[in-house]
């Protein structure tokens, strides 16, 4: 069993989240640091769209405004996501790409970290399964998507499980192509997406599905997880990155 390291459910807004992934990976494929699991939560709230994807298409920008809420460009590829800091953990996995743990085929990588999820969603009573290429259904609906990159010679990983869900926010913040915000269109997507509230019929904390998570990828990958906090090299690389995600030029490049 190997021993990696938990960055355990660290609450920050959008343009440090994404600098800490992107940090522990640059860090990471000169061996400065250990394998890494994190979760954390978004405060505020936010919307985050993938690398290739463009804002302006995707991102109501002035209702992100109204609310408050952060708008990031990820470093993988995907779709938009609304983060609700009330609504969601999101993880994120970061090792060298060659490690035997973790195939190299996309796919079977999705589907691989995806396991994790489902151990972890078991643990509550939540039933679910990979639907490929990256996303996790139960009781036919979406309860996680996910996300990856390959640079630096490591694999980045990241997504999100859905503890609850307010698929009127979602509608107010992305543009959803052909669809106009109405009864209707609600009820269609509430069809589409589950949580693990709304699946269970009960409420479950955010320490349970923390909980839960961990048991699910220490189970999956054969590890022990072990919490630990950033190194200073990647204290300092956040520091830079971060600067990148809150520029326009970042941001809005698409």
């Amino acid at each position: 069993m190997d021993d990696w390291r938990l960055i355990d459910m660290r609450i920050e807004d959008a343009s440090t989240q994404m600098a800490i992934d992107e940090a522990i990976a640059y860090a990471r494929v000169s061996e400065r640091n250990p394998n890494t699991i994190r979760l954390y939560r978004w405060n505020p709230s936010a919307v985050s769209v993938g690398y290739f994807q463009s804002i302006l298409n995707e991102v109501d920008i002035d209702a992100c405004k109204k609310f408050g809420f952060d708008i990031i460009r990820r470093i993988t590829g995907g779709g938009a996501v609304f983060h609700d800091y009330n609504g969601e953990i999101t993880y994120s996995l970061i090792a060298p790409d060659d490690d035997p743990k973790i195939p190299r085929d996309i796919v079977s990588s999705y589907k691989l970290i995806c396991g994790c999820l489902i151990d972890g969603l078991k643990e509550l009573g939540v039933e679910s399964e990979f639907k490929p290429i990256n996303d996790i259904i139960a009781g036919g609906r979406k309860i996680s998507g996910n996300a990856q990159t390959r640079r630096y010679g490591v694999i980045l990983q990241h997504g999100t499980v859905l503890v609850d869900c307010d698929v009127n926010k979602i509608f107010s913040v992305l543009k959803v192509s052909g669809v106009k915000i109405s009864d209707k269109a609600i009820k269609s997507a509430e069809e589409r997406v589950t949580s693990i509230r709304k699946y269970l019929g009960k409420d479950v904390s955010f320490e349970e599905g923390r909980n839960a998570l961990i048991k699910g990828f220490e189970n999956r990958l054969n590890i022990q997880l072990n919490p630990g906090e950033l190194t200073d090299y990647e204290k300092t690389l956040v520091t830079q990155f971060k600067k990148k995600y809150q520029s326009n030029e970042w941001v809005y490049q698409r």
